[in-house]
């Protein structure tokens, strides 16, 4: 098993920044990939960054430019950059993992991450 727990989100004003943690813990010797995935109401859960085993990432055209994923692994910790924050960007932030392997690149879809975590609300006001 392995168990996701975010952090870091909050509430802020359009523009702003965020540094959203996850912390892994269950396996630190297997290979993963690595997403962030958001919700916002109403809405169906779409990936706003992804790393695959290798650390290859992936963003989503929205998110490009502003957001930046990036994993500490002496620490076990995914974390997700925000800057620029935009009222759009308000959402509920999943940290997700699922199995992979060494130059395998992580697909695009969400069925395949086997873990998740709470989630943690980011909320952006104009």
């Amino acid at each position: 098993q392995v168990h996701l727990v975010e952090s870091g989100g909050g509430s802020v004003q359009a523009g702003g920044s965020l540094r959203l943690s996850c912390v892994a813990s269950g396996d630190n010797y297997g290979t993963y990939c690595m997403g962030w995935f958001r919700q916002a109401p109403g809405k169906e859960r779409e990936v706003a960054a992804r790393m695959d085993a290798d650390g290859e990432t992936f963003y989503a055209d929205s998110v490009k430019g502003r957001f930046t994923i990036s994993r500490d692994y002496d620490k076990n910790i995914l974390y997700l950059q925000i800057e620029r924050l935009k009222p759009e960007d308000t959402a509920v932030y999943y940290c997700a993992a699922k199995r992979t392997g060494y130059s395998v690149p992580c697909g695009p879809s969400i069925d395949e991450y086997t873990y998740w975590g709470q989630g943690t609300q980011v909320t952006v006001s104009s």
